[in-house]
């Protein structure tokens, strides 16, 4: 049975309940992987900086993105040390890599298509921490959850924004059709390790 909202924007699939009772029996790695997610996002924020150093509005949104998810890294690893649990590395899901897959290496087309990418994730983050935020039993972590569902939904709103202002919008908008579709695609199956995009 799907839990979430389908309305969350850019989705074209809502999170199934299996996901959520596979997170919740699992909190300990979800909160590392979370941590790990943060870490990631923050360094897409810096790479795109890096590429694209001109671009003196995307420099300065992403920057305070950037700042952000290091901020959110730190609250995260926070909950870790609470719960006793060492931070290291996790093998990924196949989430990332195949969202990677999907943008095309040639410019122009390339930044549109990693804007987009990074809208999605940051659309799905929220989604997901939301229905933690709902049924997570545990009632400080639940409200933690709950705490950063609005940087996210800020963060998915702004890589939108950069698109649109660089791309002509129906071109935006049909891009992301099809990497909305290949993102759901993705997350059709549940991945056997649980990790927040899994």
């Amino acid at each position: 049975m799907a839990t979430a909202t389908a309305t969350i924007r850019f989705l074209q699939t809502p999170t199934a309940q299996a996901w959520v009772d596979q997170a919740l029996a699992n909190l300990n790695v979800i909160l590392l992987d979370h941590a790990q997610c943060e870490r990631k996002a923050a360094g897409v924020a810096m790479s795109l900086i890096n590429r694209y150093p001109s671009d003196g509005e995307l420099v300065t949104v992403l920057t305070a993105i950037a700042q952000e998810e290091l901020a959110h890294f730190a609250q995260v690893n926070q909950w870790l040390e609470r719960r006793g649990v060492p931070f290291g590395p996790l093998p990924p899901p196949p989430y990332g890599a195949g969202l990677r897959q999907q943008v095309r290496p040639v410019e122009p087309h390339r930044q549109l298509d990693v804007l987009l990418v990074s809208a999605l994730i940051e659309a799905r983050s929220h989604e997901r921490l939301g229905l933690l935020a709902e049924q997570c039993p545990d009632g400080e972590l639940a409200q933690f959850y709950s705490s950063l569902m609005a940087s996210e939904a800020r963060h998915y709103g702004t890589y939108w924004v950069l698109a649109t202002g660089r791309f002509p919008r129906a071109a935006v908008a049909a891009r992301l059709d099809t990497l909305a579709a290949a993102e759901s695609k993705i997350l059709s199956s549940l991945h056997p390790q649980p990790r927040i995009h899994s």
